[in-house]
């Protein structure tokens, strides 16, 4: 099994749940409003008077077999809106319960 952690701009929640469904990942924890700032480029998300907007992180775990797939959507609904910020991460998990 993998753990997903999708931390994205509040503009593309209806999109990450658009590649959650269509990758089969049921099952996910969202926090609605997170603060960060990329660490390439991309204005930072502190939802403030100077920096208004906010982040969305959502984890999901997924098989292995579905992480790839996950991954890719996930690039490709980034690379198609840059300006916006998304970053995805992917780890082992060991067990759950």
């Amino acid at each position: 099994m993998k753990a997903i952690m999708i931390s994205f701009d509040q503009a593309h929640y209806e999109s990450v749940l658009a590649v959650l469904d269509r990758t089969n990942a049921r099952g996910f924890t969202m926090m609605e409003q997170t603060q960060g700032r990329g660490s390439v480029n991309g204005d930072p998300h502190y939802g403030s008077h100077a920096w208004p907007s906010m982040c969305s992180t959502i984890f999901t775990i997924v098989t292995d077999e579905q992480e790839p797939a996950l991954m890719e959507r996930l690039q490709k609904l980034d690379t198609d809106n840059p300006m916006l910020g998304l970053r995805a991460f992917a780890w082992t998990i060991d067990k759950s319960i």
